[in-house]
């Protein structure tokens, strides 16, 4: 009976480690991006922030960089990736890479205005607002040099773009017209240059931090979502708001952000390293985000999430309302740079 009981003992401690280690891999949603090598030998580390999942190709590509880096540095160099707002939200996180608190960032397009004004040039409705125009402007020096550059007297350094796909209005209730717009409250970034368009288009709208999104979807404080089909899906804000309109104004954007403070202390090999790799991914990263944009729309649409477009016209009302936030943003942009920017991408 004794050996009985032994074994019963064993085998309920087995099965009891079992399930506990099964339950701290289910709740640790970073279990599979887990680096495959020991990083405490790392003579330098940089932390890298961002706010959202890494499910999406234009964050995901955070652990390529620090895989690859790692390999290329022979382990001298760590990129410690940090997302899923572990950090903090993405005002916070701009302060600390501002302080060396942080070194790196890869912040939404839409955040990192508060950093510069000429950042806030891809926000603009309609500007830089498909695939195609984007990596015209990334591949273009004239438009990409005063884009890197704009943040240099803040002490940050722009290595390059990734992204998130085209943005619409996620809601919940459909919304296939503008009058059906109105009964609706968007949550909208934490970004001037969103202010001021959704104050142009005359749409109710909160200004929120993305971490507390999901409850106040839930709870009914906001109705839509001003972001993208990749991002929605993935993150399940389809799981309630259940509608979705392609108005595809703007890119979303991560811009890559690194103190230049930090970066100048790092040894030139290390430098190089550093900044050839994140090129060479967010290239690679930008490809794929067209490829998982149709895909996540395609399993939306089979989860039941309905897709609209407005029509024509209204889709020119809109472009006519934003008419006082090119006038103003122009002033601050720097109005030869927006032209040129428009101009050179009209296709």
């Amino acid at each position: 009976m004794k050996k009985i009981s032994s074994a019963i003992l064993v085998f309920l401690i087995m099965v009891t480690g079992a399930a506990t280690v099964s339950a701290q891999e289910t709740s640790d949603p970073l279990s599979a991006w887990r680096p495959a090598f020991d990083p405490s030998g790392a003579q330098y580390t940089y932390i890298l922030s961002n706010v959202s999942h890494p499910g999406i190709d234009g964050i995901g590509v955070g652990y390529r960089i620090r895989d690859k880096v790692w390999e290329r540095s022979e382990g001298r160099l760590y990129v410690d990736f940090r997302p899923l707002a572990q950090l903090g939200g993405e005002r916070d996180v701009l302060q600390k890479l501002r302080l060396g608190a942080v070194q790196g960032m890869m912040s939404s397009s839409v955040a990192a205005a508060n950093l510069s004004d000429q950042l806030g040039v891809v926000n603009l409705p309609f500007v830089v607002d498909t695939f195609d125009k984007l990596d015209r402007f990334r591949e273009t020096p004239e438009l990409w040099e005063p884009f890197r550059d704009s943040a240099l007297r803040q002490g940050i350094m722009v290595a390059d773009i990734t992204g998130y796909g085209p943005y619409g209005w996620a809601t919940t209730t459909p919304v296939r017209n503008l009058e059906e717009a109105a009964r609706v409250n968007f949550r909208i970034a934490e970004a001037p240059v969103n202010t001021d368009i959704y104050r142009a288009w005359g749409l109710r709208f909160t200004v929120m931090p993305w971490p507390d999104v999901p409850q106040a979807l839930q709870t009914g404080v906001i109705n839509g979502l001003d972001h993208t089909p990749i991002v929605c899906n993935l993150t399940k804000k389809f799981d309630i708001a259940k509608s979705f309109t392609e108005i595809n104004y703007a890119q979303g954007l991560f811009v890559h952000l690194v103190n230049k403070r930090w970066f100048d202390r790092l040894p030139a090999d290390l430098q190089e390293i550093l900044l050839d790799t994140i090129a060479e991914e967010s290239a690679k990263s930008r490809v794929a985000t067209r490829r998982q944009h149709d895909e996540q729309i395609a399993a939306a649409k089979a989860a039941g999430v309905a897709f609209y477009s407005l029509s024509d016209e209204e889709r020119e009302k809109l472009i006519e309302m934003a008419a006082p936030v090119f006038e103003r943003w122009g002033a601050r942009i720097g109005p030869d740079y927006l032209d040129k920017v428009r101009a050179t991408l009209e296709p």
